[in-house]
């Protein structure tokens, strides 16, 4: 199937209102975003969340905590552009716990959504969950895996567990694994080891589903604190940009074409980053039921800096300890897949 044919017969799908175009194809949309310090307001013992309390130096109110909840909902009630609704499926990152991820499904409009959340061990108390459409997927097993990292004094450094999700989507067996991977904090290079100890990890989560599941689907998404052309993706885990991938190399990077146009997520001191990425297995090319349509960087008007030194940059809830009212310093990442539906 080319190019050409794929992107008419989207466009037949959602341009047409007749029922017999619509159901040549079936899509599904899958989104990540990292929701930036979805904390609740109240003082959290047992994890470092101080400044995120009313009395805190963010001054982090219960009024300011339910306008972000309705700013991000406002993004992800439409994220399906071509829908116009929720995505099937959103990876986040950056909750503080079950509880908020409740609230802020409670604000996203006639939700859909079902919660897959489990604290990590991580310093700052910050996990990645997911949260999923049950019409359109049928979860059969989660679980998380820990990243155990040491500093020099081998002292274990705390950070996010990796989520591995099992699902069938219309009969097809997908493996959804969902990331958010040590900070640059202290510096890019001194904290490299670190991502790459996750992208290892990563690699090992990859090769025991395609022992044991050789033809299901993989997508990975996460923020990885690296871009595309970082070691821990180009070297560790060998993604590539091209759809025709050798034997080793398996995992297609869409972002990678975004990136080397100069497309980011998130924007630090002038330079764009696209730390938010998708890379999925090679089968989504070529011979799985569902295919690779299309990635993008999704940037609602609503969620950009129009003027000044930060043009262009996502309005974020923060900028240092002066509060925007934003919604995230990240933009959120979404993918379309595609299934050509066999007539009756």
């Amino acid at each position: 199937m080319n190019d050409t044919f794929i992107m008419f017969s989207v466009y037949i799908l959602f341009t047409s209102q007749s029922l017999t175009a619509q159901e040549q194809i079936e899509t599904i949309s899958i989104a990540f975003w990292n929701v930036e310090n979805l904390f609740d307001t109240v003082n959290d013992t047992l994890v470092v969340d101080d400044d995120r309390t009313p009395t805190g130096v963010y001054k982090w109110t219960e009024k300011r905590f339910n306008k972000k909840l309705r700013n991000l909902a406002s993004v992800i009630q439409q994220m399906d552009e071509l829908k116009k609704k929720v995505p099937d499926v959103l990876g986040m990152c950056e909750v503080e716990n079950l509880e908020v991820v409740q609230r802020l499904n409670q604000s996203i409009k006639n939700s859909p959504y079902q919660i897959i959340h489990k604290d990590s061990p991580d310093r700052r108390g910050i996990d990645v969950c997911m949260l999923y459409n049950p019409d359109k997927a049928f979860i059969q097993n989660y679980h998380y895996r820990s990243l155990k990292l040491y500093n020099e004094d081998q002292r274990r450094i705390y950070t996010r567990d990796q989520l591995i999700v099992e699902a069938l989507i219309s009969g097809s067996k997908f493996f959804f694994i969902i990331n958010h991977w040590p900070s640059r904090s202290g510096g890019e290079q001194k904290s490299k080891p670190y991502r790459i100890k996750a992208a290892e990890l990563n690699l090992k989560l990859i090769d025991s589903i395609r022992k044991n599941e050789p033809n299901a689907a993989i997508i990975v998404m996460g923020d990885f604190n690296d871009n595309p052309d970082s070691d821990s993706l180009k070297r560790t885990l060998r993604t590539s940009n091209s759809k025709h991938l050798t034997s080793k190399t398996k995992l297609y990077n869409p972002m990678e074409e975004l990136y080397n146009k100069g497309v980011g997520s998130l924007a630090y001191r002038g330079q764009w980053n696209l730390f938010d990425q998708f890379y999925i297995s090679d089968n989504l090319n070529w011979n799985f039921p569902f295919q690779y349509y299309k990635a993008v960087v999704y940037k609602p008007k609503k969620m950009v800096t129009k003027s000044g030194p930060y043009r262009g940059y996502p309005i974020r809830s923060y900028t240092g300890t002066t509060y925007l009212g934003g919604y995230s310093d990240h933009y959120p990442i979404l993918m379309y897949l595609y299934k050509k539906r066999e007539p009756n």
